[in-house]
């Protein structure tokens, strides 16, 4: 494992689904440089994976802890994960 790199698994809770979550979080992700993916969960939740400089990691923390504006955000679920060599580019996906 890169030291250089950090990876998170998140799931975000409270309102974070029909507010433009996904988008507003791949678009934050960009920003950061950060590689990964976000989507919907059946139960409501978002998921998110996300890579990169560990500080660019912290700030996407905090960032998820706020969400979009029009979400509100009540609960962050994140545990450290291995990176993923070779994923460049973050997307939502399905």
């Amino acid at each position: 494992m890169d030291d250089r790199i950090k990876r998170i698994h998140a799931v975000i809770h409270g309102r974070v689904q029909g507010v433009f979550f996904r988008e507003t979080t791949c678009q934050q992700a960009k920003r950061l440089f950060l590689s990964g993916w976000v989507r919907n969960r059946a139960n409501g939740t978002v998921e998110t994976e996300f890579q990169g400089d560990p500080e660019a990691v912290r700030h996407m923390l905090d960032w998820l802890s706020h969400g979009s504006t029009l979400s509100n955000v009540t609960r962050v679920e994140s545990l450290d994960k291995d990176t993923v060599s070779g994923e460049s580019e973050f997307a939502v996906t399905w």
